[in-house]
């Protein structure tokens, strides 16, 4: 696709450039393109390739759009319940007079930017060949498409954390999901909140989520239903995964890890009406 673009924007400046030299009438029958669109062309052309790129068609708004009341309702609900799924946090909404429908809602916080719960679990010692190896899967889960990426990382550690932000980020991004609030515990990997001669130091992650824009929210201490989804999703990982796999090194556990994660994301969950995270995903965002 951006072949195509690239080649239509050298054919329209070659264009402009000929009707410069020689005038309009004679490109337009060399080009065998109407004045018309020359004019058109040449209003937008100021030299550059970029110029000459087509611009979005799409309205700026709707006589149907949120208004601004349905969007500050739908930010304090998420902002006083932060664990609610997409569908529970729609019905509350519907109880306080909200009247769109699930895929509106949905829309609509894909826009106000998405919020990712993050997590770590430590691979069972059983799975793997090497008793002195250590294997970590870090994992990000999108609290309302149910999206999970996984990592695999040899420590747990605020250096691994800041590296799994970059990737969780670029690839949400990939599928049209921008992370604006990133949810963990209080782990001395993601924040320094209870260390005592550190307390007001930011890690490393907290200085990568500023970086790249994200809002960094801590649960509650020792309340880890706050994170539930992802927690839930570790359990599942356990009886689908580790339950029947072994790992001989980093490599071999991220090969398989990256081959599980794109067979839960395609698994049918009731929460999403026994549609699969990836579905979810491809059909509203």
């Amino acid at each position: 696709m951006s072949k195509s673009i690239t080649q239509d924007m050298a054919y329209r400046q070659s264009l402009m450039k000929y009707a410069e030299k020689y005038g309009v009438s004679r490109a337009s029958r060399k080009y065998n393109k109407s004045r018309s669109y020359i004019y058109f062309w040449k209003q937008r052309w100021d030299g550059s390739v970029a110029s000459l790129a087509c611009q979005s068609r799409r309205p700026h708004s709707h006589p149907n759009q949120h208004t601004e009341a349905e969007l500050k309702l739908i930010r304090d609900m998420r902002r006083r319940n932060p664990t609610l799924g997409m569908i529970e946090l729609w019905h509350r909404l519907r109880q306080r007079g909200y009247t769109r429908c699930p895929e509106s809602l949905f829309r609509v916080m894909r826009k106000m930017g998405m919020r990712v719960q993050v997590d770590v679990k430590v691979v069972p010692r059983a799975c793997i060949a090497d008793p002195e190896l250590r294997l970590f899967q870090y994992t990000a889960i999108d609290e309302f498409t149910r999206l999970r990426f996984l990592a695999a990382y040899p420590e747990q550690s605020t250096y691994s954390s800041a590296d799994f932000l970059r990737k969780l980020r670029a690839w949400y991004a990939r599928r049209g999901i921008q992370v604006e609030c990133v949810q963990t515990d209080n782990g001395f990997e993601f924040t320094n909140r209870f260390s005592g001669s550190k307390r007001n130091l930011p890690t490393l992650f907290e200085k990568t989520a500023a970086e790249l824009n994200i809002r960094h929210k801590l649960i509650r201490p020792y309340t880890p239903r706050h994170n539930g989804k992802v927690e839930r999703s570790h359990r599942e990982d356990q009886k689908r995964f580790y339950s029947c796999c072994s790992f001989y090194s980093l490599n071999d556990f991220a090969k398989q890890l990256a081959v599980h994660n794109r067979r839960s994301n395609n698994l049918p969950m009731r929460p999403l009406r026994w549609m699969s995270p990836a579905q979810v995903t491809v059909q509203y965002v």
